[in-house]
């Protein structure tokens, strides 16, 4: 992880601003009544007559957001740094986006929904060569990508072609015997085998049987479900700041690999043999944890030792936050991963893989839709704007100021706030306590800024692309306010 740079000049900062600022974005966060005020709670009462989501905070005019700026149903105006759980790339109603559906065939393209894996429109090989893989992973420029709709489903069938692979290797070539075929329909052997996915703890991937087997990030998500019994090993926990315990560090990347060894030998001799490993390049649910590109170098190396599947979970961090497209694009690694797995700020769900882990019969990796054709015209806006308006030095420049806000903010506020941490603008730092990690989020919507946690004791931060050094000054002084109140 890199440290952080020198602040931008005034000046700089502000030739950033006048390059990417949408027309009419608020100037300055802005409150009328406490979040969530009576017209949320109107909302939130209706909702929850009709489907229980108990998780929802306030209700949103999107209408009225624009770019960084979110506003509530009762019209108070808040900087977002968290953006829709870090879902909304360049900005609420960003005219790219709201221009994308502007010709009769982009329409017809939106209302004419297909079921892609046996219907396809003509142009979609054109389209998914000119906007996907456009952007593909270095090193996975000539390999395979599948649409998919969600984070959860693309993981999930990712998984599948690591079960593929590695039986096609047990079978040796062969075609499936007819026993194999009668007995996975009750679901036993020899049909169904007995395979294992490695994954970490702190670790978030979805909510689906598989994904969610390994996920580990808090109790709520796993409770009552039947899952899974798969292995779960130690993602490294660093001691901060990073600089001054390398020598601590090391060896906690060393103890994490030596454990990921010895389970993928135990898993073999038990006859549940590891088949992949999916992993995340920040744990961003379970507390921004982020591990060393030697961490991350050693576990490609066991990976390839091991002739199992290395699958990089980029549902949060693709797409631009951490200042490069994909996170793991950061870590030098030896080659590209096995497989990537993508949603949320790419705007559809999918996974870019290695021709060689591609199913070699029809219907192995299916659903009806397996994507939408209307999503990757919006992508295709989100790419361009991206490249014409620089947004990822953008990313960077604006995460300089706020790590350096942070770790200016915890040496101010000692024993409240400590542990900044960040690539881009996917900063995070930690409170002393859960409750005041909640509190403190409550207070800085108060102060009209909605942010978000994670982990037990988390505040992360989830801003827009368009995010620049002007808003992180923003969010910073509003921070400060907030702490200097305890």
């Amino acid at each position: 992880m890199r440290a952080a740079l020198q602040r931008p000049s005034s000046v700089k900062a502000a030739q950033w601003a006048s390059s990417r600022a949408l027309s009419g974005e608020p100037t300055a966060p802005a409150m009328k009544t406490e979040c969530p005020g009576p017209k949320s709670k109107a909302v939130m009462a209706d909702l929850d007559s009709l489907q229980s989501m108990k998780s929802v905070q306030f209700a949103v005019d999107y209408n009225k957001s624009l770019g960084n700026y979110i506003v509530d149903a009762d019209g108070n105006t808040m900087l977002d740094v968290f953006t829709n759980i870090s879902s909304i790339p360049i900005g609420y109603n960003h005219p790219a986006l709201l221009n994308a559906f502007n010709t009769p065939e982009k329409m017809a393209t939106l209302v004419n929904r297909p079921a892609l894996g046996v219907y396809p429109g003509q142009d979609w090989p054109q389209m998914m060569r000119d906007v996907l893989m456009s952007v593909a992973p270095k090193g996975l420029e000539n390999g395979h990508i599948t649409t998919m709709m969600c984070g959860s489903c693309s993981n999930e069938n990712a998984f599948k072609m690591m079960y593929f692979k590695y039986m096609e290797k047990v079978r040796g070539g062969r075609d499936f015997t007819e026993e194999e075929m009668v007995s996975c329909m009750t679901n036993q052997a020899p049909g169904t085998p007995q395979l294992s996915i490695l994954s970490f703890d702190g670790g978030f991937h979805g909510r689906t049987a598989a994904v969610l087997s390994c996920t580990h990030s808090k109790a709520i998500h796993k409770l009552d479900v039947p899952l899974f019994d798969w292995p779960c090993a130690d993602f490294p926990r660093y001691k901060y700041p990073l600089e001054e315990n390398s020598k601590e560090n090391q060896a906690e990347d060393q103890r994490c690999l030596a454990q990921v060894e010895e389970i993928l030998e135990a898993r073999t001799k038990m006859g549940n043999p590891v088949v992949g490993v999916i992993v995340e390049p920040i744990q961003s649910e379970g507390g921004d944890h982020h591990g060393s590109n030697a961490w991350f170098q050693g576990l490609q190396k066991i990976c390839a030792k091991h002739d199992i599947v290395y699958l990089m979970d980029e549902v949060q961090t693709g797409g631009g936050p951490t200042g490069k497209l994909w996170a793991h694009e950061h870590f030098d690694l030896d080659g590209a991963p096995d497989v990537v797995t993508f949603s949320k700020k790419m705007l559809t769900g999918g996974f870019y893989n290695k021709p060689e882990l591609s199913p070699k019969l029809s219907y192995r990796i299916f659903n009806t839709w397996v994507g939408d054709p209307g999503k990757l015209i919006l992508l295709d806006a989100v790419l361009k704007a991206i490249k014409s308006e620089n947004l990822l030095d953008n990313t960077v420049q604006a995460g300089n100021v706020l790590l350096s806000g942070l770790k200016e903010a915890q040496t101010k506020y000692p024993g409240l706030i400590m542990n900044a941490r960040g690539l881009g603008t996917f900063c995070a730092i930690d409170a002393d306590t859960s409750a005041r990690r909640d509190q403190i989020l409550m207070d800085l919507r108060k102060e009209g800024v909605n942010c978000g946690g994670c982990g037990p004791n988390t505040i992360r931060l989830r801003p827009a692309l368009i995010f620049e050094p002007r808003h992180a000054h923003i969010f910073l002084d509003k921070l400060n306010t907030v702490l200097g109140k305890y």
